[in-house]
């Protein structure tokens, strides 16, 4: 059988207060050709399929335009999908039943009954060939906050996070085993930040309290055949194991992914073995410019914009540009000398990075847009203007506990 395997859709996605459904009706239109032409048995989503918890009504719309295309086009593709630490469980979750008729399976958080006991069926999905047989079981973790996690059997030296979402894999792979025939294959599903794996600088949330809780590639038994994992944005397997991989995002998230090769996984299986693992890289609908290549002079970088050559196209079809510019101080009305350099030119402009010669790093945050700076850097640059020097590990790992429980509070 076939399985195609991706995440982060972020529907409903704005980079720098510009809308996205452009893109990513694009991405769903080229996905919906990809799962044709391939003849995919199963898709597989892992987390993230919206931006925010409360998404707006036209990513909703989106979503669900592609899930009737499938069931019209494609009556006997698996869909399953879990929920991601942008997502809101209990949204996703309300259309279940509805979407399990139609063998779409859309799994936002974990069900526990009165006793705390884990309902393993709502996660465990079945998934069939080409033929009509089911020929493997999917293990549907969505993304796992503090609260789904069961710790009270731990040692002293455990880590209470990862031994809790260690422990729940091994429940869910038990009960698959149990369920499973021999010629089967055991399919792990997983939202979260394992260990060794490479971040987006703007783009992504730490999961479980930042990187001292990065999940190693030991929670995924030895007989699961592959392991569709999202949360990271750049594709890459995980601890260098092949049939351990994120798919990374479709769409550049920030400027800073502009060099990211964005991909789908397509896995071929033959029983419950792997027989090849393919990255079919995803069209760019919309380009990502930065001028200058490197940071330069006021004067040189205006000279460059006014000198840029780009095709006329609809507004939603137009670059994006990132615009970097040497300073000795701030400059005022900088923005609006960069825009007049564009005047009449069919690109966005998303953001201007100053650099500055004679400020520190950490000190030249003062002249940045909040937006444009993460939680920790201002941690870090409050915390040193105020004692002198930078947080302790223990004091990090209590500012990201807290980011956390904030992250977990809105969604």
């Amino acid at each position: 059988m076939k399985i195609l395997h991706t995440s982060d859709w972020h529907l409903g996605h704005q980079l720098h207060g510009y809308n996205r459904d452009y893109e990513h009706q694009a991405f769903l239109d080229w996905l919906a050709e990809t799962l044709e032409k391939q003849q995919v048995d199963a898709l597989l989503v892992s987390g993230d399929i919206f931006d925010t918890a409360n998404p707006p009504a036209s990513a909703w719309r989106m979503l669900y335009r592609f899930m009737a295309r499938l069931a019209q086009t494609m009556p006997k593709l698996d869909v399953v999908m879990i929920g991601g630490n942008h997502d809101s469980p209990s949204k996703l979750d309300a259309p279940h039943e509805l979407l399990k008729a139609f063998d779409l399976h859309m799994v936002g958080g974990i069900h526990r009954d009165e006793n705390g006991e884990l309902d393993h069926q709502r996660m465990l999905v079945p998934l069939t060939d080409k033929s009509g047989e089911q020929a493997a079981w999917v293990l549907a973790v969505p993304f796992l906050r503090s609260a789904d996690l069961r710790t009270e059997d731990l040692q002293e030296d455990d880590d209470r996070l990862i031994k809790g979402v260690e422990t729940l894999y091994a429940e869910m792979t038990e009960v698959a085993r149990n369920q499973k025939t021999p010629e089967q294959a055991l399919i792990g599903m997983g939202h979260a930040y394992m260990a060794s794996g490479k971040l987006s600088e703007m783009s992504e949330r730490r999961v479980l309290g930042g990187n001292q809780h990065a999940l190693p590639a030991s929670i995924f038994a030895d007989d699961i055949s592959y392991v569709a994992l999202g949360h990271l944005h750049l594709a890459q397997r995980v601890a260098k194991q092949e049939h351990i991989r994120y798919s990374g995002s479709p769409l550049p998230l920030s400027m800073s992914e502009r060099g990211y090769n964005h991909q789908v996984i397509l896995v071929d299986l033959d029983g419950d073995k792997v027989t090849e693992i393919e990255s079919l890289l995803i069209p760019r609908a919309v380009d990502m410019l930065k001028v200058p290549g490197s940071p330069a002079p006021l004067e040189q970088v205006l000279e460059e914009l006014e000198a840029l050559e780009v095709e006329e196209c609809p507004r939603e079809q137009q670059p994006f540009l990132e615009v970097h510019i040497l300073l000795d101080k701030p400059q005022a009305l900088l923005r609006e000398k960069v825009l007049g350099a564009l005047e009449g030119k069919a690109v966005r402009l998303a953001k201007i990075t100053p650099h500055y010669r004679q400020q520190e790093q950490q000190d030249s945050l003062n002249y940045r847009r909040l937006s444009e700076v993460s939680p920790q850097q201002v941690f870090s640059l409050s915390w040193s203007k105020k004692y002198d020097g930078e947080p302790d590990e223990a004091m990090a790992a209590a500012f990201e506990t807290l980011l956390t429980q904030l992250e977990e509070s809105e969604a």
